[in-house]
């Protein structure tokens, strides 16, 4: 036994982490993702090399594929959502443009591959519905996206939801459920 002053103290708690699925932030922890949310997360990943670096989609799939904790991800949807994205992006984009209020070169690639997100599933993928799409997306912005990107992205996705999905959103509304 010491004469320290500071031995005789007992040392402070450590938090225990929570158990929500949360972070700290409020993004889900990994374990608490889903097979279809990693698969976006690797799908961002992706469109933002191919964004930013004009790199081919085989060359990104292969990459990607590589990366740690790709086996947690649905593969299949990985694959429609990236080659989806870069073979539709032009009509992406024309969905999206209207809703901007810049130019589509001042929107962050985050951002960008974000609502190339959105809009392939709302077009191509009925059995996920609309809000679940806008939400994951709204998730996507907030981890990986600039301090408000997550609002941009809420505001596009949102405006689109009712041309792309008129009668589940309508469904949605009649019924008395409020907007995300």
């Amino acid at each position: 036994m010491t004469d320290h002053p500071q031995d005789s103290q007992a040392p402070a708690a450590t938090p225990r982490p929570s158990r929500s699925g949360l972070t700290s932030t409020g993004a889900r922890k990994a374990s608490a993702k889903s097979t279809r949310s990693r698969a976006r997360e690797f799908a961002l990943q992706a469109l933002y090399q191919h964004l930013v670096g004009g790199n081919d989609a085989a060359a990104i799939d292969a990459f990607t594929r590589d990366l740690a904790g790709f086996h947690k991800a649905d593969a299949a949807h990985y694959d429609a959502l990236l080659h989806g994205c870069i073979e539709g992006a032009s009509g992406l984009d024309a969905l999206i443009l209207p809703l901007l209020d810049r130019k589509m070169e001042e929107i962050s690639p985050v951002e960008h591959a974000v609502m190339w997100i959105g809009v392939y599933e709302f077009q191509h993928c009925l059995d996920v519905p609309w809000r679940v799409v806008l939400n994951e997306c709204i998730e996507l912005a907030k981890e990986f996206g600039g301090t408000d990107g997550h609002k941009y992205v809420n505001g596009v996705l949102n405006g689109l939801a009712p041309q792309l999905r008129a009668a589940e959103v309508e469904s949605d509304r009649a019924s008395g459920k409020s907007r995300p």
